[in-house]
């Protein structure tokens, strides 16, 4: 059974690919079907309604299941900022080292016992026939004072998971370490289990 994934990020197709095989789903992108996805706003105020937003439109246009996500770093100092903004929180979108900049400014001498944040991805799917499936998974940990580590993306290099040893940053792990906790890896699962019951 083909489901669509409303992304143009391969490496986003690949993981939720391995997630979804043994339930006989093929992941695709648009390219792969020959359609160009058209890029939708996201004017939902929480992650889950941007998720929707982007899996319906998927839907609507390819007339197969769309499966979309939409994530985000939440810090507590911060009431919950940068959220569902933070691939834009320096006013630029999608520039990592400026939004990272600007977090740091934000909590500059805030004590770790007060830099508690999370991650959090809200995933979505949507059928042809209208019924919606959509999961959050949550990753929680801490803002470190300074980036550590080449890997991931986003705020990676700032993000200190609970549950790790010696407080390495998620860019610091190797990605079968990030993948057992991440956000995102914990909703693709939340979301397989409810596929298993459907299909």
């Amino acid at each position: 059974m083909d489901f669509l994934l409303a992304t143009h990020n391969i490496n986003k197709r690949n993981e939720l690919a391995r997630i979804l095989s043994p339930l006989g789903i093929r992941v695709l992108i648009g390219s792969e079907i020959g359609i160009q996805l058209t890029d939708v706003e996201e004017t939902g105020v929480t992650f889950e309604e941007n998720a929707l937003l982007k899996a319906e439109s998927g839907c609507k246009e390819s007339g197969l299941p769309c499966i979309a996500d939409d994530s985000g770093l939440c810090v507590d100092y911060l009431n919950g900022a940068p959220g569902i903004y933070s691939a834009r929180f320096s006013g630029v979108h999608g520039d990592d080292e400026k939004n990272i900049e600007r977090l740091l400014k934000e909590l500059s001498g805030v004590p770790r016992e007060k830099r508690t944040a999370r991650f959090v991805c809200a995933a979505c799917c949507v059928f042809p026939n209208d019924k919606k499936i959509v999961v959050r998974g949550e990753c929680e940990g801490f803002i470190s004072e300074s980036p550590r580590g080449n890997g991931g993306f986003g705020y990676d290099p700032v993000f200190e998971p609970e549950k790790t040893q010696n407080g390495m940053t998620i860019a610091q792990m190797s990605s079968d370490e990030k993948d057992l906790i991440s956000h995102r890896g914990k909703a693709l699962t939340l979301l397989a289990q409810e596929l298993k019951k459907i299909l």
